[in-house]
């Protein structure tokens, strides 16, 4: 490791924070928890730690405002981070080896220890400095966002300690961005259904040509899925953003009981990924309706149907957005604010009614997450503290 970094309390806090192998599947998130517990120590700020789920921790470091009645600021991160092939790394995934030319090597650097580290860091420099906000802000690590947040961000924003919170707006992740002073952001999420279709026809001889048969419907629903898909290609391959197009995609087909009869039942399933702008129900309807046309003994079920959750709008009616995008813009740094391809815990805190932007100040680096030798260098993380530093005030005195 490059011993230049050695007496650097910033990169050796993160690095730390890195080291916890919080890597799924059966993490035990205590070493997180005892880490985030000193941070707030050397903070002189009060934590606490909720359990809404059993060993799955939710640990809050608050800071309170001169106005603590006025609704408060939460900065999000997740502890978790996803499973690593060892052998195809460079250096060990949760070594977090700093090079000579100043990169940190580690699973968490871009998604998102990074980004929790940039909240603390940000807090740390504004205190430091004597700093007093306006509103409360919370600082919140949460389990799980990498197997989809039930247990985290989802449980703990049901509960009478998250509505306590009084959160006026949140922030949680985005991703890198290779451009060298453009900021990615996120200020909704498409809406992920998966769905299995069942066609049931007339078992028979496979010498035979019955009508009705279950590969027949099999076929019909397929076709029109994957027209649909097509469709949304174009738009995608015409430069319309990811997250503005609906995404299909076949996954499993089973079914029958061998090559030479006719199966009474053939299933298929897809996992879609709704725009926003599409209405939801209607998308329903269409798809009951190709099953009626399809033909008798067709069906659909979901295996998970998520909640349309509205995005937070970015047109002037959220002071804290403008506040935010205009200190982000005075740096002479552009922020392009998009809807989320994917998921992340904001759209929790979204479906409580609360603004929420996803935003990652990490530029000018190629987008590593879940890759191998995910990294960060040392300057675009420091910059990164920068940003969130000057967020993090605008924010919490609107």
């Amino acid at each position: 490791m490059a011993a230049k970094w050695d007496n650097d309390e910033v990169v050796q806090r993160f690095r730390e924070y890195l080291q916890i192998p919080s890597v799924h599947p059966d993490i035990d998130y205590g070493d997180c928890v005892k880490f985030l517990q000193k941070q707030a120590s050397e903070l002189d700020l009060p934590v606490a730690v909720y359990e809404p789920v059993p060993n799955k921790p939710i640990v809050v470091i608050t800071w309170e405002g001169l106005q603590p009645d006025l609704p408060t600021i939460l900065l999000n991160s997740h502890m978790d981070v996803v499973p690593v092939y060892e052998e195809f790394w460079t250096y060990p995934p949760f070594g977090a080896v700093v090079t000579d030319d100043g990169y940190i090597y580690a699973r968490g650097t871009q998604d998102m220890k990074s980004i929790g580290m940039m909240h603390l860091e940000s807090v740390r420099r504004l205190k430091a400095a004597g700093v007093r906000l306006k509103r409360t802000v919370h600082i919140s690590f949460v389990p799980d966002e990498e197997i989809g947040g039930v247990d985290g961000m989802k449980a703990f924003s049901l509960t009478p300690e998250f509505k306590n919170l009084n959160i006026g707006f949140g922030l949680d992740e985005s991703a890198p961005n290779e451009h060298p002073s453009e900021i990615l952001a996120f200020h909704g999420e498409r809406t992920s259904r998966q769905i299995i279709v069942t066609c049931r026809g007339e078992p028979g001889h496979g010498s035979l040509l019955i009508p009705g048969t279950a590969g027949e419907k099999l076929h019909y629903m397929i076709n029109k899925f994957m027209t649909l898909r097509a469709e949304e290609k174009k738009k995608a391959d015409g430069n319309v953003w990811y997250g503005e197009v609906t995404t299909v995609n076949l996954t499993q087909i089973w079914g029958g009981v061998q090559i030479n009869v006719l199966p009474e039942s053939l299933s298929v399933s897809f996992d879609i990924r709704i725009a926003p702008q599409y209405d939801h129900d209607e998308f329903d309807q269409m798809i009951s309706r190709w099953c009626e046309e399809a033909g008798e003994g067709v069906s659909f079920e979901y295996i998970v149907k998520n909640p349309q959750v509205k995005s937070t709008k970015i047109d002037g009616s959220v002071p804290f957005w403008e506040a935010m995008k205009k200190v982000v813009t005075d740096m002479g740094i552009s922020v392009k604010c998009v809807i989320c391809p994917g998921a992340t815990d904001a759209r929790y805190v979204r479906a409580q009614g609360i603004p929420a932007i996803n935003f990652s100040p990490i530029m000018n680096t190629k987008l590593l997450i879940h890759a191998h030798d995910e990294t960060i260098h040392i300057d675009v993380f420091k910059r990164g503290i920068d940003i969130i530093e000057k967020v993090v005030e605008a924010v919490a005195n609107v």
